[in-house]
């Protein structure tokens, strides 16, 4: 699936955050979108998301056989923000049980144990994620990347309280979707290892004007 991203402009109140931006993301690829802190880098993705919208441009996808659409890309994506969207009254496998049937794609028990403890958050499953620590609440947001595949993963800091073992895991899968044909918009502060021949950089932050 193709993203496409033409002269977008993104205002929070009367503040230009990023004015005029294009950018084609092919499949297999993934752009590192970085910039200091207040940048717009978690604005433009909730608004690829479908969180929030543009002050100008179109946001659009293309799927081999069809034409450029601007409807339905919220169904093609996974979006991981900054709050992990997990009940704290219910233990990691029935949150993410429950995650993947709002996605209309609910999995049967064994393929759901597995890919938990692929996860490494086999010893968590039962275990109430009010529970669960920073790390560990970042770990079973993003495994719902795994859980229900989607074409198109947007993450926001996806590395924030994760410790070594589990940003190596991330990187591993996120080298698997781009393998698979997948694509990615990561806002980071991080370096991530992705081959370089797979990523582009998309720097925000320059002075933009109303």
């Amino acid at each position: 699936m193709h993203l496409k991203i033409d002269n977008l402009t993104l205002q929070r109140g009367e503040r230009v955050l990023v004015a005029g931006l294009s950018l084609l993301l092919p499949p297999g690829t993934a752009c590192l979108v970085t910039g200091p802190n207040g940048a717009g880098k978690s604005t433009l993705l909730r608004c690829i998301a479908g969180l929030l919208p543009p002050a100008a441009g179109t946001v659009s996808w293309l799927q081999e056989g069809t034409a450029w659409q601007s409807e339905g890309l919220q169904e093609r994506l996974h979006y991981v923000g900054h709050l992990e969207g997990l009940k704290g009254s219910l233990s990691v496998a029935e949150n993410l049980g429950l995650g993947a049937r709002l996605l209309g794609a609910p999995v049967e028990d064994r393929r759901l144990a597995r890919i938990i403890a692929e996860e490494g958050l086999g010893s968590l499953a039962s275990l109430p994620a009010a529970f669960l620590s920073a790390g560990q609440r970042r770990r079973a947001a993003l495994a719902r990347l795994a859980l229900v595949p989607r074409p198109l993963w947007l993450l926001d800091e996806p590395t924030v309280t994760l410790d070594e073992t589990a940003r190596q895991r991330l990187e591993k899968g996120l080298a698997a979707h781009l393998g698979g044909g997948g694509s990615a918009l990561v806002a980071t502060h991080a370096p991530l290892a992705i081959g370089a021949s797979l990523v582009t950089r998309l720097e925000l932050g320059r002075e933009a004007r109303p």
